[in-house]
């Protein structure tokens, strides 16, 4: 149960950090010229969004609603599914990190219809982002390399097995002989 609750403080906290920073980007940045922070490369620049990156799908809030929504419930049942060990921790704290980028552009979408951006990076005319596309897009980045570099293949029978759990090494364990001791929770 403790998992759940550090969970859901961890979602709250990264949410109410997104929704800060896109409030400051309203108060300080709509209507005016971009803040350069660093010359020629990175700067501060409000823009909505009504899209997806680099414009693409305008206009198409209940695409986004709708693919969000399986999106977090995909994520909320992938952390229900993780073992309660200490290796499947850094899985745990990034299937958090992008439930709560998601939840962060979700509540945009419901509450203005758009999406509030102000991070570019000029130096690359990379699209202007915000604090939520930073949680998805590192989230998912380091979910991927460990998935490709930490985690084992056989480590991932959880996924279709509800009476496994990996142990700390990385054996699956029938549920009832797993050691009191590789619970953190």
């Amino acid at each position: 149960m403790k998992r759940f609750l550090w969970a859901a403080a961890g979602l709250a906290a990264l949410t109410g950090l997104d929704q800060w920073t896109k409030q400051l980007a309203v108060a300080h940045l709509q209507g005016q010229e971009p803040i350069p922070l660093w010359e020629g490369v990175f700067e501060l620049r409000f823009v909505t969004n009504r899209g997806a990156a680099f414009g693409i799908f305008q206009n198409q809030r209940w695409l986004f609603l709708v693919l969000t929504a399986v999106i977090m419930a995909a994520l909320l049942w992938l952390f229900w599914k993780l073992p309660r060990t200490r290796r499947f921790l850094p899985l745990q704290v990034l299937c958090v990190a992008v439930e709560a980028g998601a939840l962060g552009n979700m509540i945009d979408r419901v509450r203005l219809g758009y999406v509030i951006d102000f991070l570019y990076f000029r130096l690359i005319d990379f699209p202007v982002f915000n604090v939520a596309d930073c949680y998805v897009t590192v989230g998912v980045l380091l979910a991927a390399l460990l998935l490709l570099f930490y985690y084992k293949e056989e480590e991932w029978g959880f996924l279709s097995n509800s009476t496994q759990r990996v142990s700390r090494q990385g054996d699956s364990k029938p549920e009832d002989s797993k050691p009191e001791d590789s619970k953190y929770e």
